[in-house]
């Protein structure tokens, strides 16, 4: 059994890409924090490469951010390639078949969700 689940945060934003037969692809970071300190005392972080493929590489694309803490379901995979160098590369990443966001995204302009007059949120106001 070839199983994955991991809770972390993203490293970076998910990077969308379509291949050339239109199928949606996106990989990411992302930073596990071991449940254990260090000799020093702290926390220190694994990070894993993780790709999605189709409506789950769009929705990260589309509501994943940098830093957001989510869980992600799917396989390991190990994957052998040649750089243009011509130097052989092996790498290992996990194929996510879900990803959920755990916590509420962050607000990047809190003034534009908010109306400037509190009246705009009241149906039952007279105008």
């Amino acid at each position: 059994m070839n199983r994955v689940t991991l809770v972390g945060r993203l490293g970076r934003d998910p990077e969308l890409v379509y291949t050339e037969s239109g199928i949606a692809l996106t990989k990411f970071s992302l930073a596990v924090t071991r449940q254990y300190k260090n000799a020093a005392g702290e926390r220190e972080s694994d990070w894993f490469n993780i790709v999605c493929w189709r409506t789950t590489a769009e929705f990260c694309a589309n509501y994943l951010t940098k830093g957001r803490l989510v869980s992600v379901d799917g396989r390991l995979q190990s994957r052998k390639y040649t750089t243009k160098e011509g130097d052989k590369r092996e790498a290992v990443e996990v194929v996510a078949e879900y990803v959920s966001g755990l916590d509420k995204p962050k607000e990047t302009n809190p003034k534009e969700t908010k109306p400037e007059d509190e009246d705009e949120l009241d149906p039952f106001s007279e105008e």
